[in-house]
């Protein structure tokens, strides 16, 4: 089944993890997909494993001279953009007595600048190409609540969640749905990193934190970056034409809303 045949997605950081997940669920439902990401030689090294599908291409999201250019040589690389998936993004975690301007800035500039702008820029290919499309944020179960050492990270993931509604509104009039997903705690190289933050802030060995937030899944383990490609394929799809500014928790069960 190829639900997405001769549609074109731009997926930011996809050169691993859920992105690269989401790059190969849309190129088996018969896209063609852009792996935007900082670290292109990785980018270059999963499109190639992808086949003829996939591209790379170079893009940083914290610079709009980036982001345009990215935007333009994927639309002009695929014949346009009818998806975006809005998926890069920076974890931290210190106490709030410890929380610096610096990591404020850098989480900020890639989390929430990164996503408005691009977001922006792909919506101004869509409205001037005519043809609607959609955009499809990565939020968190982070942003629906606060953590105690995580009030940077779960602030922009807050954001996320309500500039995909401000977006919706907005950008639906040109046939744009917005929407987000909110994953909860996925396994793999992301969470590894979170788990070394827990283990320096809370004194617990590597491995402890993800073992203890895996058993208190309601699923009963973690995520896998696959868990999240089937509703990341259904809000491309034309069945979601009528969902707009809405954000799906996948995430086994741990917040319902």
């Amino acid at each position: 089944m190829t639900r997405l045949a001769g549609k074109t997605a731009l997926i930011t950081g996809a050169a691993r993890g859920i992105g690269l997940a989401f790059a190969r669920a849309y190129v088996a439902e018969g896209a063609r997909v852009a792996l935007a990401d900082v670290n292109i030689e990785r980018a270059r090294e999963s499109a190639r494993a992808l086949g003829p599908a996939a591209l790379a291409l170079e893009m940083d999201v914290t610079r709009q001279a980036s982001i345009d250019a990215g935007v333009d040589e994927a639309a002009e690389r695929l014949g346009g953009i009818d998806i975006l998936i809005n998926n890069a993004a920076l974890f931290t975690a210190a106490p709030i007595v410890e929380i610096t301007r610096e990591d404020y800035e850098r989480v900020f500039s890639v989390n929430v600048a990164g996503v408005l702008f691009t977001l922006q820029a792909v919506a101004r290919h869509m409205i001037e190409r005519g043809k609607g499309g959609k955009i499809i944020n990565m939020a968190s179960q982070a942003g629906r609540r606060g953590e105690p050492l995580v009030a940077v990270y779960c602030a922009s993931k807050a954001a996320v969640i309500s500039l995909t509604q401000s977006a919706g509104l907005n950008l639906i009039r040109h046939g744009i749905n917005v929407n987000a997903i909110s994953p909860g705690v996925v396994d793999g190289e992301h969470w590894d990193g979170v788990d070394a933050f827990f283990a320096r802030y809370e004194g617990k060995p590597l491995g402890q934190k993800k073992r203890e937030v895996g058993a208190a899944v309601p699923y009963g383990r973690m995520g896998r970056p696959e868990d999240l490609t089937g509703m990341a394929v259904f809000l491309a799809t034309d069945e979601a034409d009528y969902i707009v500014a809405q954000t799906f928790n996948v995430d086994g069960g741990q917040w319902m809303s």
